[in-house]
């Protein structure tokens, strides 16, 4: 991990780097679908190139970046990087399979049998009540609900959108 000190005035800015275990394929994906969705819109440009912006929303995703601090380091706003993570999201939602559509697909591939399960992915906890929802008494923990549909082999098929924590699996229903 490498730290670099910058002093500005009375305040320090501190900038981590830190090594982030993604395969070239997940980055480029991300990245390419960005780049469409930006030809689509007619969009002229953006503060960084589309291959850095999939690179931040991924630290974002898969550690949890503040994005005050990703922001810092990358030289644009938290509220920048909020869009761009809200953006992304989006157009991985809009390449997602739809649940009536799995069970089809796996029965094209010869498949018979699905696995349906429903987990907790645990979630740092907010403050104030709106972040009440998202803590689960079965568990003990916050968090977020969300349905998986694998095939025979355990390969993802299917993912429901996240669920406030405190719903009990009675409740956690494909959308």
């Amino acid at each position: 991990m490498t730290k670099t000190n910058k002093h500005v005035g009375d305040t320090i800015s501190l900038v981590y780097q830190c090594h982030l275990p993604l395969s070239t394929r997940t980055v480029n994906y991300l990245a390419d679908l960005l780049r469409g969705h930006l030809k689509s819109i007619r969009s002229r440009w953006r503060a960084l190139p589309a291959g850095r912006i999939a690179t931040i929303v991924l630290a974002v995703l898969r550690h949890d970046q503040r994005l005050a601090d990703m922001a810092g380091g990358n030289d644009v706003s938290a509220t920048t990087i909020r869009r761009w993570r809200d953006e992304l999201i989006t157009l991985l939602a809009a390449k997602a399979p739809r649940l009536d559509r799995a069970p089809k697909k796996i029965a094209r591939r010869g498949g018979e049998v699905v696995l349906i399960d429903g987990t907790l992915i645990p979630t740092q906890r907010g403050t104030g009540a709106a972040n009440r929802p998202n803590y689960s008494g079965k568990h003990h923990r916050h968090g977020l609900h969300v349905l998986a549909l694998t095939d025979e082999l355990g390969r993802m098929i299917w993912i429901s959108a996240a669920r406030p924590g405190q719903h009990s699996r009675h409740h956690c229903r494909p959308p």
